[in-house]
């Protein structure tokens, strides 16, 4: 298939990559030429637009930070540069998938207006980070028509080893958002027990790994727990992005008056860290937050006492 490819991040450039071992023909574009480069040097066709990308593709992946990024790629809707977005290059017949993690209701009045003009669109984010990517070992949480669903099947195939269709359009993005606060909340819990286990004077780590193994596992206390007992904060993906996320799930929350209190004590841990301009950095960045709240008090011994009693 002639496919085209937005948004070469940290996550595109893999999934990009892996469509193309698929036997795919691949044309790409990204807002830095760098970024798109070592998939030009693999046979992708660089082009210098959305709507370049959409005249050259049957099928056309979008991989983009946040909602209003997709709606400028999707629509052109930048006022400086009209007739650049997917819209104004797509021919009736032709499929867009969003892979990013953005707003339902704004995925859904994309789709509408795609609809409009004869081009489907399906919603599939992704779970399983930058390793799941380059693995080819992504869960994909599909919403969008059964047919268009089909057709891209072969495609997700490629790109993870989990591919679920959820729904009409939105499906995906309302189930990615449960996703992210299942995740944000069980990545709270744990920093809280480690802080709790530090301020007891525990070798926090040796704690982690006591609840590895028993009912309190999770692959979030595997991963970023790892990274909180050892403080290493560098981004796996940047805390500015669950943000985003949580800020998804808050919203469709309010909307459907669903009573989320966990969400909202999470979010304010995550709204610590941009605060505190820690946006870049891994989630595991999180438990700073905590143990900066504790303030300057001298830590438990094991047994109780203070170190100088």
């Amino acid at each position: 298939m002639r496919l085209g490819f937005i948004g070469l991040g940290t996550m595109g450039r893999h999934m990009a990559r892996n469509l193309m071992a698929g036997g795919h023909a691949m044309a790409v574009f990204a807002r830095r030429a760098a970024s798109a480069q070592p998939l030009v040097d693999a046979g992708a066709t660089s082009c210098a637009s959305p709507a370049a990308v959409a005249e050259q593709s049957d099928v056309i992946f979008t991989m983009v930070t946040g909602t209003s990024d997709v709606q400028q790629v999707v629509l052109g809707s930048d006022a400086d540069e009209p007739g650049t977005g997917i819209v104004d290059g797509a021919r009736p017949g032709s499929l867009v998938i969003d892979m990013s993690t953005i707003d339902p209701t704004a995925t859904r009045a994309m789709a509408e207006m795609l609809a409009a003009r004869g081009v489907d669109m399906l919603d599939a984010p992704v779970s399983g980070g930058p390793q799941g990517a380059a693995d080819a070992s992504l869960t994909i949480m599909v919403g969008g028509p059964v047919a268009a669903f089909e057709r891209a099947r072969p495609l997700f195939e490629l790109l993870g080893t989990t591919v679920t269709h959820l729904g009409a359009s939105g499906a995906g993005h309302t189930t990615k958002a449960c996703n992210q606060l299942a995740l944000l909340v069980t990545a709270q819990g744990a920093a809280e027990a480690l802080t709790l286990a530090g301020r007891c004077g525990l070798d926090v780590e040796q704690v982690r790994t006591v609840l590895m193994g028993g009912v309190a596992s999770s692959r979030v206390l595997e991963l970023f727990g790892t990274r909180m007992a050892s403080r290493d904060f560098s981004a796996g993906i940047e805390s500015r992005l669950y943000h985003k996320d949580m800020d998804i799930a808050l919203s469709l929350a309010h909307d459907r008056g669903a009573v989320l209190p966990a969400a909202a004590v999470t979010m304010q841990s995550v709204n610590g860290l941009m605060g505190r301009g820690r946006g870049r950095d891994d989630l595991s960045a999180m438990i700073t937050v905590l143990e900066d709240a504790a303030g300057g008090a001298t830590p438990d011994a094991p047994d109780g006492s203070k170190p100088n009693e």
